[in-house]
């Protein structure tokens, strides 16, 4: 029996002879193996469709290449030769292929005082390019901390100062009664108000890195704002949380230098783009702030 042709429509040439910029597949299931763990990912993958009189790409040939992302740890080196292929697969068609991988990479997180740990989601992209300028590589990360106010905390200072006024303005003050005040509803009698905050962190990657630098990143990131949310926690762990709130009140463009400063030391870092963004507790808006170093905006 005579093997049957199948028709490939794709090689058929276009009617409106137009190239592309990106042609590819979004949302593709598929697991990696990073920092030591299986976790589950989702990859955009593409490339140019130069050839204008071509009608179509090869996606089952992206798809297929992308199994190399499931045998072997995630590093630049694999990410680069994925890409390799894309371009391989598409001679004569494209001249520039992309790859976007999105997940979220769990990391055991100790608590302040106590003997605890817990974990935390840390979601993450890794995007890359190559073309004829060469290898393009970027990592994301978000990392979530607490801010406490500081015109909040300074004007919940001036209410404890005046009510303090009223409460001793006769005779002299007596040690215990002072401290017994300190420690009551009484005495503070306002409190500054804080908020769950989020640091996107895009760096650009050197393309000779062997590896994508992600628990690096966040316990940079983590050690410059100094107040990460917890995780599992006793109260000796949370009285330590108030504390670190309290000496780092932060508007959202002092966690912006922050994380400028602590990045600017990453050895990693050829360049980055800072956002932060303060899901304000007081206003019904966010408070937002954004720093840039030896970034320019691609695709």
């Amino acid at each position: 029996m005579n093997a049957i042709t199948l028709p490939d429509i794709a090689i058929q040439s276009s009617q409106q002879q137009q190239p592309l910029d990106w042609v590819g597949m979004c949302g593709i299931a598929l697991p990696l193996l990073l920092e030591g763990q299986r976790i589950q990912a989702h990859a955009d993958a593409g490339v140019s469709l130069d050839d204008g009189s071509a009608r179509g790409i090869h996606m089952s040939r992206l798809y297929l290449a992308l199994a190399d992302l499931e045998h072997e740890p995630l590093t630049t080196p694999l990410v680069r030769r994925v890409l390799e292929r894309f371009l391989h697969s598409h001679e004569g068609l494209s001249q520039r292929s992309e790859l976007r991988l999105r997940g979220e990479l769990p990391l055991s997180r100790p608590a302040l005082v106590s003997p605890l740990s817990g974990w935390k989601a840390y979601p993450f992209e890794v995007l890359a390019r190559l073309d004829a300028a060469g290898f393009h590589v970027e990592l994301q990360v978000e990392v979530v901390y607490s801010s406490t106010c500081p015109c909040s905390a300074a004007l919940a200072r001036q209410l404890i100062q005046q009510r303090f006024v009223e409460d001793f303005a006769q005779g002299p003050l007596d040690r215990a009664e002072v401290l017994a005040w300190l420690g009551s509803s009484q005495g503070i009698v306002a409190t500054p108000h804080s908020q769950r905050s989020t640091a996107s962190l895009r760096v650009r990657l050197d393309g000779h890195a062997a590896d994508f630098p992600i628990e690096r990143l966040v316990d940079c990131a983590e050690a410059a704002l100094a107040t990460p949310v917890q995780t599992a926690v006793k109260r000796a762990d949370e009285q330590a949380f108030a504390l670190a709130n309290g000496q780092n009140t932060m508007f959202c463009e002092d966690a912006a230098r922050r994380l400028h400063r602590a990045l600017r030391g990453l050895d990693e870092a050829r360049g980055f783009r800072v956002r932060v963004v303060h899901a304000e507790s007081l206003h019904a808006h966010d408070a937002v702030a954004e720093s840039r170093w030896n970034w320019e905006e691609t695709r």
